[in-house]
């Protein structure tokens, strides 16, 4: 299990992550810092890290606000983010293609 608390790209991970799916590409998914000026959109999925592993998923709502569900993360060996939600047999893996301080890339699973 790879340390969730470092730095380098553990350490950029560490914040709340919203989907930018306006800069979706075919073979890529992007997401932004919650902070980041998105346009208006009915409501925005992504994930919350936080040092230590925990994690918060957040879906949208029938409401189209925010649907959290706690759990846990961890980046593996191979730079993939590893997400799983607590109590389910839940666990999504996204292969990292770039991160900085405003942008995380991840490839689309096939």
């Amino acid at each position: 299990m790879a340390d969730s608390r470092g730095g380098g790209r553990a350490g950029l991970l560490s914040r709340r992550w919203l989907h930018s799916h306006e800069e979706d590409t075919e073979g890529e998914t992007v997401y932004r810092p919650a902070e980041f000026d998105f346009p208006p959109s009915r409501g925005r999925s992504g994930f919350s890290l936080a040092p230590g592993g925990a994690m918060v998923d957040v879906g949208i709502a029938p409401t189209d606000g925010p649907l959290e569900t706690v759990g846990s993360w961890e980046l593996d060996p191979r730079s993939r983010l590893v997400l799983r939600r607590e109590g389910e047999e839940y666990e999504r893996v996204l292969e990292i293609v770039s991160i900085d301080e405003d942008r995380l890339v991840v490839r689309k699973s096939r």
